[in-house]
């Protein structure tokens, strides 16, 4: 299969990059760590290499160096499709340079051999009660899927630890395969009449999610999930989804359960949940005017929002000092799709107003939409209007980066994360500056 090839092809130059790292400059010192970043969450404390992505503070995310303007542009995309087929992305993700079209396709072929979810996990489904959350029953259906994980077979009779990859790479395209067609049968059964519809073999992996819940309005709906799934793919490898991924599979955990783990992160509200938070909010604004407010309007409601002491979601980023580039793609989308749907047209008002509103307040180191504050308006024009539903959307995409950082650890023969922990008495004596007791590993 393509990626095998082109990764055992690249690999060895990789490992010869990490190996002089670990060997020569074993001793550098990273960075240092305070006492508030232990109490508050290791917040910005340098804890893991990747290069599948990286968030820059001023060009937004990039993926394998490629800015979101550069991905959208450069991958292939099928004849009459406006966004990029997900299997190029895939193939970025994973081999570190651009594909061709054919290499792209390549890889939407090999994810058409295992397209369909076996019976059993649809059986499993549907024996749960229906009030269950769309994420609990995904996180139970990537795991039950891991059932026939190659890595945990292959493992158990001896596989060698240089060719981990391979098997981690085996069980990764099986299981993002399946994600288009397990998030269409929770969505059908939670939301619809249970129908359980195959994938269509002339549709790319994308297309096939829009196709499986029958949207109306079925090829712009196609259109947006290519895109969609394309800006979700990843976003750096030390974000909860991704960390907790990283974690579980260092313990050589297989692909399914790492995966099944990230989603239960992603399921947090302060994490996977801000798109539907950031709609929630936006419904309560629109029902709360007649009609488009006016800018002085807008700006009247906005402060009153922050004077109560209320945070206005979709709006700032940990890392970014900009306009969210994944923000502005879809914002060209609906200029382009949807330009009279009065939720699109608000959230331009919106745009044209509390960016300068939170700068007023000098405590707002960005005061740019993100991502999620155009997430949800474009799900809900199409149909798409079950807030709890978004989440599953979101972990589609996100898996396609968290399998190709499995894959990479695995290569690259990252051992088991164990970092060291230590108590309250430790640290004030540390601060007090009494001799240290305590032996850290290197």
């Amino acid at each position: 299969m393509i990626l095998h090839d082109r990764i055992a092809e690249i690999l060895p130059a990789w490992r010869d990059r990490v190996n002089h790292l670990v060997t020569e400059h074993r001793d550098f010192k990273v960075c240092d760590v305070t006492v508030s970043q232990i109490y508050q969450g290791i917040r910005g404390v340098q804890i893991q290499v990747t290069d599948i992505s990286y968030v820059d503070p001023y060009e937004g995310l990039r993926l394998r160096g490629y800015t979101i303007p550069e991905v959208l542009e450069k991958l292939p995309r099928l004849p009459g499709c406006e966004f990029p087929m997900a299997g190029g992305l895939y193939y970025l993700l994973m081999t570190d340079s651009l594909p061709s079209y054919e290499e792209a396709l390549e890889v939407e072929d090999e994810w058409k051999k295992y397209a369909v979810i076996p019976q059993y996990v649809i059986d499993m489904i549907h024996t749960m009660p229906r009030n269950t959350h769309p994420m609990t029953l995904f996180s139970q259906g990537i795991m039950a899927l891991g059932v026939d994980s190659i890595f945990s077979r292959q493992y158990l009779n001896g596989l060698a630890k240089s060719d981990y990859w391979i098997p981690t790479l085996d069980d990764s395209i099986r299981l993002t395969a399946k994600l288009p067609a397990l998030a269409a049968v929770i969505y059908n059964w939670k939301y619809r009449d249970g129908s359980v519809i195959a994938p269509n073999p002339d549709l790319d992996w994308s297309g096939n999610f829009a196709y499986m819940i029958e949207n109306p309005n079925n090829h712009e709906y196609e259109e947006l999930c290519r895109l969609f799934f394309l800006l979700h793919s990843d976003h750096e490898g030390a974000n909860v989804s991704a960390h907790t991924a990283h974690l579980v599979n260092s313990a050589l955990s297989d692909v399914y359960l790492a995966s099944s783990a990230a989603m239960n992160g992603l399921a947090g509200p302060l994490h996977g949940l801000a798109n539907q938070e950031c709609l929630r909010w936006l419904l309560k604004v629109y029902n709360s005017f007649e009609s488009l407010p006016s800018k002085e309007e807008m700006a009247d409601f906005a402060r009153a929002e922050l004077k109560s002491g209320r945070v206005i979601p979709g709006y700032g980023h940990a890392v970014l000092r900009t306009t969210d580039p994944r923000f502005t793609a879809q914002y060209e989308f609906a200029k382009k799709y949807l330009p009279d749907d009065e939720l699109y047209q608000l959230v331009c008002r919106i745009y044209e107003v509390l960016p300068g509103i939170l700068k007023e307040t000098g405590k707002v180191k960005n005061p740019y939409p993100n991502v999620d504050a155009i997430n949800g308006t474009l799900q809900y024009h199409y149909g798409v209007r079950e807030f709890d539903f978004y989440t599953v959307l979101f972990g589609v995409s996100r898996i396609l980066g968290i399998t190709a950082h499995a894959v990479w650890a695995r290569a690259l023969n990252k051992p088991i994360e164990r970092p060291k922990s230590l108590t309250t008495a430790i640290l004030e004596e540390r601060v007090a500056g009494k001799p240290d007791t305590v032996e850290v590993e290197m």
